[in-house]
């Protein structure tokens, strides 16, 4: 580990003159070690690495610092392993390019989310907030034959399938910071509307009744900073937008 005064640093510097270095400032905590939460800084010549944040952080494992945790599996973008806050915004390392300016770039892991170790983030509530929801197609069993899907009904899943489970826009979200242990969060909400435009799925009425709650699914605020983060591109603000108008159209308001 190489450890580095960011303020001592210029321009002028060898540093950026002989090679092109970046200086990687990663947050770094062991709950074993007895101190508080700091800052290691790793300095990494560019054309030895990949063009993608988490091919710099696999760089930094490798040669640099074997003790750096962090979640990364597919490296395309489908397992949402790999989400953190890079440069102030949440994103997946395997597709966020780093820039060559400036020299410093800055990660966290999710913020407002207990953290196990370095950049790995606790993920138990919200992966039991997804089974609230019952991701899952729910139809009367008295079918017996092939429930068949039109093309058009199949469309109104476009932009919500996606969804990766990244937890990148909940962890943007100031309301999910709030209350995250009764707001279900932009991330599950997209994916509760998900199962609620499925043709397929014959529970409608009772997954709005699980929503219909002002803190599971009223507690939004169209601050639309989930619509902003997701590195999918999706739009989990207007998900919840029309959820919140079937829950008021079948119940008549919140409970």
């Amino acid at each position: 580990m190489f450890l580095v005064n960011q303020k001592t640093l210029k321009a002028t510097d060898p540093f950026f003159k002989l090679k092109k270095i970046k200086f990687i400032r990663i947050y770094r905590w062991n709950p074993y070690l007895q101190i508080k939460p700091y800052f290691s800084i790793y300095p990494i010549n560019l054309k030895k690495c990949g063009s993608m944040v988490l091919d710099l952080l696999v760089f930094i494992k490798n040669y640099h610092d074997p003790t750096l945790t962090f979640r990364r599996s597919c490296r395309e973008g489908i397992c949402g392993s790999c989400a953190m806050n890079i440069d102030g915004k949440n994103s997946l390392a395997c597709l966020k390019n780093y820039p060559t300016t400036p020299n410093f770039l800055t990660i966290y892991p999710l913020p407002h989310m207990k953290v196990i170790k370095d950049l790995v983030p606790d993920l138990s509530n919200f992966y039991q907030q997804y089974s609230l929801i019952k991701p899952w197609l729910v139809m009367d069993n008295t079918k017996t034959v092939e429930n068949l899907q039109s093309k058009t009904d199949r469309s109104e899943l476009n932009g919500l399938y996606e969804c990766v489970l990244c937890a990148c826009c909940s962890a943007s979200c100031p309301s999910y910071w709030w209350n995250s242990d009764k707001y279900l969060g932009p991330s599950i909400l997209l994916q509760a509307f998900r199962w609620l435009s499925d043709s397929r799925d014959s529970k409608e009425f009772e997954r709005l009744k699980i929503l219909n709650s002002k803190t599971k699914l009223f507690a939004c605020h169209s601050i639309l900073n989930c619509t902003s983060s997701c590195p999918k591109l999706l739009n989990p603000a207007k998900a919840i937008s029309k959820i919140k108008h079937q829950v008021t159209q079948t119940f008549g308001g919140k409970n």
